[in-house]
């Protein structure tokens, strides 16, 4: 009896030992957000300025992803697919494999530069490629999407704006072309209140025009025609603005902005935003 309990107190020791050394090897990791969103410290609510970009394709961002064209990132966070912050980095979006540089970093560059050092900007990507408008009106998958994002991501931060790129979808027929600007001003109404966030500012880009002018069959695209929708959104929709596209150009598919266009494209959208944060 004395043996065995001698034997059982040694291996209770050696096992204590055992663990103990295991724990010194492989500390506990702190709690994070997920492998994909490492922990960031996050600044105070008021400081944490919150801008939702959604749309399709060319605001989720087509462009080559290049040193040359790289943005910083410093004091940008986004929030990850699993719904955490983390170091703003390209791609922002998920929406398909092919996702890569956007408008989503320069633009946040500027705003980051203009709003002082002690405000971190936050981008909360939910674009899809290939959507149309009906996707994103109220009651839309794509709506409820991104009204529960960005809810989530306000209790963070404080939004300060809205972003939008669409239209390509809608521009397949004189009629959803036609009634764009409308169903669009419904939409951010409806998609503003449903956030409880007043009247917050939206900028709308405008569709490149590179596009082609035939759609599928030959028949004439109402591109043009969604661009004068976006062009007079400001007559029916209160506190928004339009980023202009003249001048940039395609990545060579006569549908998506190349990198360098995407980037300029972002300025315009911050300068557009700023205008609209003075007033």
């Amino acid at each position: 009896m004395t043996i065995s309990r001698q034997f059982g107190a040694a291996s209770r020791f050696l096992f204590l030992l055992a663990l103990g050394l295991a724990m010194v090897a492989c500390p506990a990791r702190a709690a994070g957000p997920g492998k994909d969103a490492p922990a960031v410290k996050l600044p105070p609510k008021e400081k944490f300025h919150l801008y939702l970009l959604i749309g399709q394709s060319n605001m989720a961002g087509r462009g080559k992803l290049d040193a040359e064209h790289a943005v910083s990132n410093e004091r940008v966070l986004k929030f990850t697919k699993a719904n955490a912050w983390a170091p703003a980095d390209e791609p922002l979006h998920f929406d398909k494999p092919v996702a890569a540089a956007g408008l989503g970093m320069s633009f946040a560059r500027v705003m980051a530069d203009a709003s002082g050092k002690d405000v971190t900007i936050g981008l909360i990507p939910c674009a899809v490629g290939g959507t149309p408008l009906s996707r994103w009106v109220q009651g839309g998958d794509l709506y409820k999407q991104a009204l529960a994002r960005a809810k989530a991501a306000m209790k963070d931060g404080t939004l300060k704006g809205i972003l939008w790129h669409q239209g390509e979808s809608d521009s397949g027929s004189e009629q959803t072309a036609r009634s764009y600007g409308e169903r669009l001003a419904k939409m951010v109404t409806d998609l503003r209140a449903d956030l409880g966030a007043g009247e917050v500012p939206f900028v709308a880009g405008k569709l490149g025009e590179f596009l082609k002018r035939e759609g599928r069959g030959g028949k004439p695209s109402c591109w043009p025609v969604v661009n004068e929708q976006i062009d007079a959104l400001a007559k029916k929709l209160p506190h928004s603005a339009v980023a202009e596209s003249a001048g940039l150009k395609d990545k060579g598919d006569k549908v998506h902005f190349d990198t360098p266009a995407l980037r300029e494209f972002g300025k315009r959208y911050a300068a557009a935003m700023r205008k609209l944060q003075e007033k």
